[in-house]
């Protein structure tokens, strides 16, 4: 069947074209789980920041620290999450470099570690990807680090999706903000009546 040729297929996508947003750093995988007519749900399979972000981001005369935890969501999913942020100077600060000193480093990373885990833990996987796309986990750790070191550019940098519960068409249709099987319409563009199983005509030149 050619559905099955699409299930278990990953597409990578901006945000910013999900989004219709200026942003465009961050990447979304998506996984196509189930084929309905002429619709493909996906579900979360990871995310990532492009290279040429984390490029622009690393200097000279800081600190880049960086942390990775395992965490697992309400509904069963086990995520690997990245972090990273940078050090910058202080309010009126003269001095060139902004380093932070072995402990500050440490305890910032146990920060980001209890941050993350704190906010994965205790939602599903819908309200965590609803999370990393203002990325407000990043914002968080950036506050709650203010006192120990200031910091800036601080992003979940990766995320991966270590294990999956299994597969539930419920559910997935409940993430899709579905409870049927019915395509949601947007606001964007008009509905055209067109019979069941229309296939478009085959062009002669592209």
């Amino acid at each position: 069947i050619a559905s099955d040729g699409l299930k278990g297929r990953v597409f990578e996508v901006s945000l910013a074209d999900l989004q219709n947003d200026e942003v465009s750093f961050r990447k979304f995988k998506l996984m196509a789980e189930e084929v309905q007519g002429r619709n493909v749900l996906t579900n979360f399979h990871g995310m990532d920041l492009t290279r040429d972000k984390l490029c622009s981001m690393v200097k000279k005369w800081q600190t880049m620290i960086q942390a990775h935890v395992d965490v697992k969501t309400t509904d069963g999913y086990l995520l690997r999450m990245f972090c990273i942020g940078f050090t910058k100077k202080k309010q009126f600060q003269v001095k060139k470099t902004c380093y932070a000193q072995t402990t500050q480093i440490k305890t910032i990373r146990r920060k980001m570690v209890d941050i993350i885990t704190k906010e994965v833990t205790s939602n599903d996987m819908k309200e965590v990807v609803n999370k990393l796309i203002p990325d407000s986990i990043g914002k968080d750790i950036e506050k709650a680090c203010q006192g120990i070191y200031p910091l800036h550019d601080v992003f979940i940098r990766k995320v991966k999706v270590l294990k999956k519960p299994k597969f539930d068409i419920g559910k997935l249709m409940e993430m899709h903000g579905e409870g049927g099987s019915k395509t949601v319409i947007t606001d964007s563009g008009e509905t055209v009546a067109r019979p069941e199983g229309y296939e478009p005509p085959v062009q002669q030149s592209v």
